[in-house]
């Protein structure tokens, strides 16, 4: 594969640092780790500019050369000479985003805390990893070992493998710890989501950590603009400057990337997206709000109020009853609600992909009082069922109403709108862009970091989609099409895996 330039200052960058880590990417050696060699490399670059290329092709090349791929469900025995690698993302959905790219990403959070398995089903785990011989387990028959082993050749989930040889969770996994083990390597992709504590947590853990971010991005709330990047010395940083188009040219990145102009008022990138919506049909410029749309990926606004407002519109247009959910209504984990003498549950929970910012369909209620059968978008293994506290706001009450909740569990939002601020690290087939609330963000003339505000939104916002961008208009929402269904998450699950409820 041929690189550009600064692509080849950027890979030659981290390999100068990885060998003397001790890991010869060129001659693939593991040479002995060398002692106190803390090290912190970014790679930054605006989208389309090769970063996930040049994270994948690092990620190869470490494991072509010997070192141990560490994913969030299971991890290998610790071995003299062994080097790991884990390649991270602040949240479950852009974790999602890497592995549907083909590269074994995991939750920053899976890695700082750590599965503890059954010594029993252990043995299968090592045995998948090739560093034992392939077990005998009481319960378990040759069939469904070769059904674990052909899946786990394909996707390297352990846990995905021993539900397909008809184990659950709760079968082979006991509990979760705390890391206190150190590793190697990390690549965090999404950086510019990194806040203050998840970086110090990390810096712990890896002697070397290479940062793959977006500087154009939206900082951290709470950091005032600030992300964990800026304050890594420049000669430890390497910017990708040239813009790799998607096959074919992307309209979508094209508008994106013309918000550098400095002379771009709102009024001139409307008038760009219109030009491009006439040239090109992966961009539209649409009078109302796609209600079908907002059942799998929400309406992206910049304010609150905003985000209330067609929450409501989509559950009205649905003719959703006040008193309860609709399955396949779509949801935001807000976080888990637990004290802390339950810190267990709340590790089981968030290993399950029930993390703040986590991204949830309803399929509807759990065997138990307050419970709710979930679908986590982006899991690897996505049938939940969870204590649940489930909050559905309202623009004319303080409080939001609660249909119903337990006493602790998760906590949801509603999920047919959400802030640009949550919406990054996600990605989304198709995106709608909220334009009346980037035009009072431009009205108001605030900036960030010295750019203007509404340009750091839309640049976020239109990212965030794959291949079609709606850039909406106007404060209207269509009727839906149908009713709302959960058939299209049933084919996510592959066909050999019975996913049971986990309450």
């Amino acid at each position: 594969m041929k690189y550009s330039n600064d692509q080849t200052d950027a890979y030659d960058a981290v390999t100068t640092a990885l060998k003397s880590a001790g890991v010869d990417l060129e001659n693939k050696v593991l040479l002995p780790n060398a002692e106190n060699t803390e090290q912190i490399l970014a790679i930054l670059g605006k989208a389309g500019s090769g970063k996930t290329l040049l994270l994948a092709n690092l990620a190869d090349a470490l494991i072509d050369a010997g070192v141990e791929l560490v994913s969030g469900d299971y991890e290998g025995k610790s071995r003299k000479g062994r080097r790991t690698l884990a390649i991270l993302a602040p949240t479950n959905k852009a974790a999602s985003v890497l592995r549907n790219r083909g590269v074994q990403a995991t939750t920053i959070h899976r890695i700082l805390y750590t599965p503890m398995y059954d010594p029993e089903y252990e043995k299968i785990s090592e045995w998948l990893n090739g560093n034992g011989e392939r077990p005998e387990i009481e319960g378990l028959s040759d069939i469904a070992l070769d059904r674990a082993a052909l899946f786990f050749k394909s996707n390297k989930s352990i846990p995905g493998a021993l539900a397909t040889a008809g184990l659950r969770g709760s079968d082979f996994i006991i509990g979760w710890k705390r890391r206190d083990e150190q590793l190697d390597i990390g690549f965090i992709d999404e950086s510019s989501m990194l806040d203050d504590k998840q970086f110090d947590d990390l810096k712990e853990i890896f002697s070397t950590l290479v940062m793959f971010g977006d500087p154009a991005q939206l900082a951290p709330v709470g950091q005032s603009g600030a992300m964990a990047f800026e304050n890594i010395p420049k000669l430890r940083q390497r910017y990708l400057t040239r813009i790799h188009r998607q096959a074919g040219d992307s309209p979508i990145l094209d508008l994106a990337h013309s918000l550098a102009n400095p002379d771009l008022t709102f009024q001139d990138f409307e008038r760009q997206i219109e030009e491009a919506a006439n040239k090109d049909d992966r961009v539209v410029l649409a009078p109302s709000v796609q209600c079908d749309l907002m059942a799998r990926s929400p309406v992206l606004v910049w304010r609150n109020a905003t985000r209330i407002r067609l929450i409501q519109a989509f559950r009205r247009a649905y003719e959703a009853p006040e008193d309860r959910l609709l399955s396949g209504e779509p949801l935001i984990c807000d976080g888990i609600e637990l004290p802390i003498k339950h810190r267990k549950k709340r590790i089981d929970l968030e290993a399950r992909g029930l993390i703040k910012g986590a991204q949830c369909v309803y399929l509807g209620e759990g065997r138990k009082p307050g419970f709710s059968r979930l679908h986590v978008i982006g899991a690897e293994d996505p049938q939940v069922s969870a204590a649940s506290i489930i909050k559905i706001e309202a623009s004319d009450q303080d409080e939001p109403f609660i249909p119903f909740a337990a006493r602790m569990g998760a906590a949801f939002v509603h999920g047919a709108a959400c802030t640009i601020h949550k919406a990054q690290g996600s990605q989304w087939s198709d995106v709608q862009v909220f334009a009346p609330d980037l035009f009072i963000a431009a009205k108001m003339g605030r900036t960030e970091a010295g750019i203007p505000l509404w340009k750091r939104l839309a640049y976020v916002a239109i990212t965030r989609a794959v291949d079609r961008l709606y850039w909406v208009k106007a404060y209207r929402l269509t009727r839906p099409t149908g009713p709302l269904h959960t058939d299209d998450l049933r084919s996510q699950v592959p066909n050999e895996l019975t996913l049971e409820p986990m309450e």
